[in-house]
């Protein structure tokens, strides 16, 4: 191999007349990445060969900034279509050999000489690449986790839907399997709503709920005693019979000063119109 190039414009020059090539080296290289190139942009509107070649445009500027900025923007991209990571490792690694590759190629064709600046610019490009593989996988695994917890406090905000009727009266309808999860958002979310919005009557619709864990109920009574704390009361409403057989059974009741109503309209009828 010759003299190892100092010019990038002269480098950026035999690339770009060589793209084809370059192209066709690259998705020799990146074997199974080679199949999904339509499917990714489909999914994602990213464009992997002409992001290869923007790329290797910063790395041979040795424009570290765009480099990275690159990356993050790479990331995010990734991220928000939940592509699979494996590919991105190995269309970046064939990247890096098909780069190589190039760079031997146009110093043997200049005949330059021995290879005195090769572990300078090895040490360059390498760094380039390692840094576009960095600032991508930290990018990738911020956007992915602030994802994760938008799509956690949406559930969370769906499964507790305190909804308000009036200034001072809300309805908090149940529905499905509550567990001990469920009731711990269930709680930090009313007890927060409550003092926030100044409830003074929360009507808990229960007629959705088929059946209940025992930790279950002494933790919505809990609930109810904190509401109470705060000057709120809580109204049960819809309690079905095997919820109640349970509790009966277990010896375990709600507050005397709990009132329960058979239906949600009762309760509506009582305290929003009356």
């Amino acid at each position: 191999m010759g003299e190892i190039v100092q010019s990038s414009a002269e480098l950026k020059k035999f690339l770009n007349h060589n793209r084809q090539m370059f192209e066709e080296k690259l998705l020799s290289e990146a074997v199974n990445v080679k199949n999904k190139i339509e499917e990714i942009l489909a999914i994602g509107n990213i464009d992997l060969v002409n992001n290869a070649h923007k790329l290797v445009g910063y790395i041979i500027d040795k424009e570290e900034k765009e480099v990275r900025s690159f990356a993050e923007q790479e990331g995010m991209a990734w991220a928000a279509h939940s592509i699979d990571l494996s590919f991105k490792l190995e269309w970046v690694q064939a990247i890096r050999r098909t780069l190589w590759t190039f760079i031997e190629q146009y110093n043997e064709a200049d005949d330059k000489g021995v290879m005195s600046n090769f572990f300078r610019l090895e040490k360059d490009i390498n760094t380039q690449i390692d840094t576009f593989l960095n600032a991508f996988f930290i990018s990738y695994s911020s956007y992915k986790d602030s994802l994760i917890k938008a799509q956690r406090e949406m559930v969370e905000n769906l499964s507790v839907p305190i909804i308000p009727i009036n200034a001072s009266v809300c309805i908090l309808p149940l529905i499905g399997t509550i567990d001990i999860f469920r009731t711990s958002i269930l709680k930090e979310k009313v007890l927060t709503e409550v003092g926030i919005s100044h409830i003074q009557t929360l009507i808990m619709d229960l007629s959705g709920i088929v059946d209940i864990e025992t930790e279950v109920i002494d933790h919505l009574m809990k609930i109810i005693d904190g509401t109470a704390l705060m000057g709120c009361k809580t109204v049960i409403t819809g309690l079905r019979a095997e919820v109640v057989r349970k509790m009966i059974h277990l010896g375990i009741s709600f507050d005397p000063k709990t009132k329960t109503l058979g239906t949600l309209q009762q309760a509506l009828k009582e305290y929003v119109t009356a």
